[in-house]
């Protein structure tokens, strides 16, 4: 739309003032459009200070009732964000609960009973935790979607007014990368009905969707998400531990082998997953990137950032702000 703008003014202006003014024109409209950017945080304070130094700077749409999104790990994962930096970061968010959904895929989360176990075994005992969909689902609906009209999520979304998108950014088995819209797209799709929507073609293999289709299924699960909560949500990822596999593998995921980078939060989810991917391929070849390029490029996981473009969720030019 900035591009079509622009182009109608300096056509219209050549006929007027001359070039020299469409020249000072094009300059300005240049400046507006970088001072649009989304920002992304940046700090390379991995710990619990640097987790609520993020927060407050991307907090100020969070009000009322709040959904914390973290992933909560299989039994004993190792790469899960550190439970003491998520309770040092409770108290400075309103009336809070860590919220997940069961998942799709065989393990003790399956049921809600065993769930409920595992979160105790993980530590996730010194908050609310809410299984969204532990008493069923409500349908969000997906504006402009190409593949779906709305996506079944835990019941229990609608019962909070902001969401704080809390992401351990790593590889993941599918999506080639797990940012925070894989967060929330898989991660508040209730386990039994909208799981099985963004994974499963009717009638066929239980993983059957995959590259370009899966990541687009996983954008219009994240926009229902998006659009329900409006201004009211942030975003916010932790770059450690980044195995290629999804914190989902538990144990089994394969030992990390790109350095640990930081954290990164920005209000817009396209900018923020955007900066980690950019991030990752900027290393250099000896900080082992070769494993975590090759699982994203060969899922097509970079369709989820293209996709998210096309359904303007957000924008990917972002201005990184490190403090």
């Amino acid at each position: 739309m900035a591009l079509i703008t622009r182009r109608n003014v300096l056509k219209k202006g050549a006929s007027v003032i001359g070039a020299a003014a469409l020249g000072s024109q094009a300059m300005l409209e240049s400046a507006c459009a970088q001072e649009e950017r989304p920002k992304v945080y940046f700090t390379k304070d991995l710990s619990a200070e640097g987790l609520k130094k993020m927060y407050g700077l991307v907090s100020g749409g969070i009000k009322g009732k709040t959904a914390v999104k973290v992933h909560t790990g299989e039994p004993g994962g190792p790469n899960i964000i550190p439970r003491e930096w998520v309770a040092a970061l409770m108290p400075s968010v309103p009336k809070p609960a860590v919220v997940e959904c069961n998942v799709y895929y065989e393990s003790p989360r399956f049921t809600t009973k065993g769930h409920r176990e595992t979160l105790k075994v993980n530590g996730w005992t010194f908050c609310p935790v809410d299984i969204m969909d532990e008493d069923g689902d409500v349908n969000l609906p997906v504006a402009g979607g190409k593949w779906f009209k709305e996506v079944a999520m835990g019941k229990n979304i609608v019962n909070y007014d902001s969401m704080l998108v809390l992401t351990h950014f790593k590889g993941h088995t599918m999506g080639g990368f797990g940012g925070s819209l894989k967060n929330i797209a898989i991660g508040c799709a209730s386990g039994k009905t909208g799981k099985k929507q963004l994974h499963t073609p009717e009638g066929g293999n239980q993983w059957g969707f995959t590259g370009e289709r899966f990541m687009e299924n996983m954008v219009e699960g994240g926009k229902a998400v998006i659009d329900f909560f409006g201004p009211r949500i942030a975003y916010i990822n932790v770059m450690r531990n980044m195995s290629v596999d999804c914190d989902c593998v538990g144990k089994a995921a394969a030992r990390p082998n790109i350095p640990d980078l930081g954290i990164l939060a920005s209000t817009d989810i396209l900018a923020v997953d955007k900066a980690c991917v950019d991030m990752i391929y900027a290393l250099p070849e000896s900080k082992g990137k070769k494993d975590m390029i090759e699982r994203i490029e060969s899922r097509g996981g970079l369709r989820q950032l293209e996709y998210m473009k096309i359904m303007g969720m957000g924008g990917d030019k972002y201005e990184l702000v490190e403090v």
